[in-house]
Formats: structure tokens, C-alpha cells, sequence
């Protein structure tokens, strides 16, 4: 058999990247979406990256792929079935099988929700198993009517034992966690034979450099390089990074404290005046003004080996720790010596002797005293509490 090969920008084109169903969920790069395969066990587990942000501030979103002992695949946390895609999947059905079980391992995440009917749709004999607590807003709407399969859609059970693949997988589900609205719910998934954790939000690693998927269209990473408008767009490695560790800030913190506001006036005024004043370069805008100190707080995230993302500490986490705490004490049981989650880095090379100890922020009320960069985040919670939207903190 001839082993799969990664699609080269050769042979791609518009078509194959296309993702027409983006105003769903409109988010960068919006209809257009790039994807790259890459083989972490060889011939057992493979993942496939695509971009995804907001006005420019791009990261990774992936999907897991996992070779079945008994023949065929499984797929954690589908991404957008572009044709480019759906031929990298391929290429491994036609050398290790069929795609048997889809994945939602989430409720809340929609950036992931989105994704799971369409995929589907392109694997008809593929049987799709969702995190049991799904809900819409405004509405809750059947499941059929979210886009998910009607006769090839169920819930997980509660227990991993009752599920069609236990011999290889074993799971734990984080939640309901209850935030007002709807629930937060997170299902880490425990390859057994390759020892390998697959997990969705709920654990990140920052890498120093821009992930290669941001970097085949680079112009997100370059633009945040920019200090001002006035300053050309140059696209040099030193840029790249440059850009890349602002908007890991920008991702995880929102608005760091190294972002100092500009007046309108003169955003308006230096826009005149801009190089490229083109709809792609926001006709010359650019709101933004950097400290010095923006290396340190990158610094900080990255040395960090993982972390569980600031949003979730400050504003999700935090309203059940001791729910989270139970659910981290039940996959630390598995003798997992790496990580794979949906965003940022993979695979994470660790213990879980680690991955408790990243979670001492709910352990430890004072963990982000002296954060400034957090600051943004626990004013959000403490306004989401203030109007009733989400449940106190119990830290």
C-alpha cells in the first residue's frame, strides 16, 4: 500500500480549502482554511491543524485521529471538512480503514459543535458519540436540528465501561459545570496502547514560535508584529515570532496590561497616513500600542510547561473547583505520557504528576495575585456574576 502523503501548496486549490458554511461561526480565516496533517505515533495517531481566531489574533484548532487496534479510526474534536482535509483523512482510510466513531468531546465549545454535523456527513457509516449535556442559545433545539446525524448520533454514557471502544479507550467527563446560560463539559479521551491524553480546552502549552499551520499565511502573525500603523508590514522570522507571542497574549489575556489604549483621534489620523490603507490592513487602523513588558508576560505563559487557560481559570474553573479537582484526580489515574489538546502546542510531552499540578491555580485562591495581565479576566467574572449571568466564584 502507498503510505499517505501531506498535501504540498501545489496541490491544493481555492476549492479545497474552501469552507462555505463559515457564516455560522465567523471566524478567521472565514471561508478559507488550510490544513495540515501530522503523524505523532507513527501509524497510530495523526493530527490535523487549522487556523482559527478573531481579527487577526489566529491559533491553532485541531483534530485527533487515532488508528483502532481492531482496524479503522476514531476522530477527536472534528475540524471543518474542507476538501483538503477530507483528502488527508482519506488517505489514511484507504491504508488503515474506515472512520468508525466521531468524537464531540464538548458542549460549549462551538468552534468545535460547528464542525462535527458536516464531518459526519462525509464519513455516512461513521457513528457519532457527543458530550451527553449538548445545548443551544437562545433555544435549546434537538439534536438533528443542531446538524448532528439523526440515526448515528447518541450521547456517551455516563460510563466509559458501556461504550463501543473501551478495550482502547477510557474517558472521564468533566461536568456539567453549571454557568448560568448552559453548562461547560469537557471529555478527556485516554488512548490506552500509545498512552496518549486527548483533551480539548481544558489544557494548553505556548510554544515560543508560531505554530507552522499560522505561518502558511503568515499575514495575521506580521500585522500584530507592527507597532504602529505607520510602520510597513515585513515579513522576516524575527516578525513572525514577534507577532505570533502578541497575540498568544491578545488570545489568552484579551488585553494585556502591556496594551496601552490610543485615542480615536489619533488612530483615525495615523490611519490616514498608513502605508496600506487596503480593507486587508483594516484600511490603516490599528488601535493597538505596546510596553516593553509584553515580552515578560509572554514569557511567563510560556515557561509555563502546562496552563490551564486564563479564561477558564478566572471565569469557568473557578465556579466548581472541587469538581474539576475530582475530575483531574480521575484522569491522572491513566499513565498518559503525552498530551494532545485542540489548541496551541501538541503533543505535550508529560506526566500527570504535571498535568495536576497545573491545575494548583484551584487550589490555591492567591495563585494570579500580582497578575496584571489578569486583571481583565476577573473583571469579566466578577460583571458575568454582578447581572446574574454565571454563579459566584468558589475560590
Amino acid at each position: 500500500m502507498t503510505p499517505p502523503r501531506q498535501t504540498t501548496a501545489s496541490d491544493i486549490s481555492p476549492q479545497d480549502i474552501s469552507w462555505p458554511f463559515w457564516p455560522i461561526v465567523p471566524l478567521y480565516p472565514y471561508g478559507q482554511r488550510r490544513t495540515l496533517r501530522k503523524e505523532v505515533v507513527k501509524d497510530t495517531i495523526w493530527t490535523f491543524e487549522q487556523c482559527q481566531g478573531i481579527l487577526y489574533v489566529v491559533v491553532p484548532i485541531r483534530m485527533t485521529v487515532v488508528k483502532l487496534a481492531t482496524g479503522g479510526l476514531l476522530v477527536y474534536a472534528p475540524v471543518a471538512p474542507t476538501g483538503e482535509c477530507i483528502r488527508l483523512v482519506n488517505e489514511l482510510v484507504d491504508t488503515h480503514g474506515e472512520v468508525k466513531y466521531i468524537i464531540l468531546p464538548t458542549v460549549s465549545g462551538i468552534e468545535h459543535k460547528v464542525f462535527v454535523g458536516p464531518f459526519a456527513r462525509c464519513f455516512p457509516k461513521a457513528q457519532v458519540f457527543i458530550s451527553p449535556d449538548q445545548w443551544s442559545f437562545p433555544v435549546n433545539l434537538p439534536l438533528s436540528w443542531l446538524g448532528f446525524p439523526r440515526k448515528r448520533t447518541q450521547k456517551l454514557p455516563l460510563d466509559s465501561h458501556e461504550s463501543p471502544f473501551f478495550d482502547e479507550f477510557d474517558y472521564e467527563i468533566l461536568g456539567p459545570l453549571d454557568l448560568g446560560l448552559g453548562p461547560f463539559q469537557e471529555v478527556a479521551f485516554y488512548h490506552k496502547r500509545s498512552q496518549t491524553l486527548l483533551l480539548t480546552d481544558s489544557i494548553i502549552s505556548v510554544p515560543a514560535e508560531p505554530p507552522e499551520i499560522t505561518q502558511l499565511d503568515p499575514y495575521p502573525l506580521l500585522f500584530h508584529a507592527k507597532n504602529n500603523s505607520l510602520e510597513m508590514i515585513e515579513d522576516t522570522p524575527e516578525k513572525r515570532i514577534k507577532g505570533w507571542q502578541r497575540t498568544v497574549l491578545f488570545a489568552l489575556y484579551f488585553r494585556p496590561n502591556a496594551l496601552g489604549t490610543v485615542e480615536w483621534s489619533k488612530v483615525f489620523k495615523d490611519a490616514l497616513k498608513a502605508p496600506d490603507r487596503s480593507k486587508k490592513a483594516y484600511f490603516g487602523l490599528f488601535p493597538f500600542e505596546w510596553d516593553d513588558s509584553w515580552t515578560s508576560s509572554f514569557e511567563k505563559l510560556h515557561h509555563t510547561q502546562l496552563l490551564v487557560a486564563p479564561i477558564l481559570q478566572g471565569v469557568i474553573f473557578n465556579r466548581s473547583p472541587l469538581d474539576v479537582l475530582i475530575w483531574v484526580d480521575r484522569v491522572t489515574k491513566w499513565g498518559f505520557n503525552r498530551i494532545i489538546p485542540a489548541h496551541f502546542s501538541a503533543p505535550i510531552i508529560s506526566k500527570p504528576s504535571q498535568f495536576r499540578e497545573a491545575f494548583d491555580c484551584l487550589r490555591h485562591p492567591n495563585h494570579n495575585a500580582g497578575n496584571d495581565d489578569f486583571q481583565l479576566i476577573q473583571n469579566i467574572a466578577q460583571s458575568l456574576t454582578k447581572f446574574g449571568v454565571t454563579p459566584p466564584s468558589q475560590l
